[in-house]
């Protein structure tokens, strides 16, 4: 097959990939490297980087973005994503500089403390903590949105335990 037509098919390719969702220079450039060689690979990337379809920058405030906001994580936990998506640990930061990692907590727990109504002061710090652990939160973070959350949900649902047992 010629160059030109390995070119194009590659550069098919990595726009295929780049239709389903924003993805860094290092994710289209490993995805072509399966079925491509390394300087078919290097001018697709070039090309597209030139025409602005690949942008670390803009994919990593994308990928932050859309991760603070739909599925909260920590900004270490949005850090070590990004990383893991090749994207540089400078542009990875920028990217992060801005997330509150309390109020991405505060909506993450909010939305699984829903699930706890009705448990117990422990059990719902317990599980609270882990939901908010495993998203990469700090333990200080967690502890004080479970904390906060109880004041403001878990009163509520003990109240009518208490009522029963009177």
């Amino acid at each position: 097959m010629s160059d030109d037509r390995q070119y194009q098919k590659a550069r098919d390719a990595a726009l295929r990939l780049l239709t389903h969702r924003p993805r860094s220079e290092s994710e289209v450039s490993i995805r072509l490297a399966q079925r491509f060689p390394e300087d078919i690979v290097d001018r697709v990337v070039a090309s597209l980087r030139e025409q602005s379809f690949l942008n670390d920058d803009e994919f990593a405030r994308l990928w932050t973005e859309s991760r603070d906001n739909h599925n909260p994580r920590s900004a270490a936990a949005i850090r070590r994503e990004l990383l893991g998506k090749g994207v540089s640990k400078a542009i990875a930061e920028e990217a992060v500089a801005d997330v509150d990692d309390s109020d991405g907590a505060y909506r993450a727990a909010v939305k699984f403390s829903r699930r706890l109504a009705g448990t117990e002061y422990e059990s719902f710090h317990r599980r609270l903590w882990g939901h908010l652990q495993r998203r990469g939160y700090n333990a200080t973070v967690s502890r004080q949105t479970a904390a906060r959350l109880w004041e403001e949900v878990g009163e509520d649902s003990n109240t009518s335990e208490d009522s029963e047992i009177e």
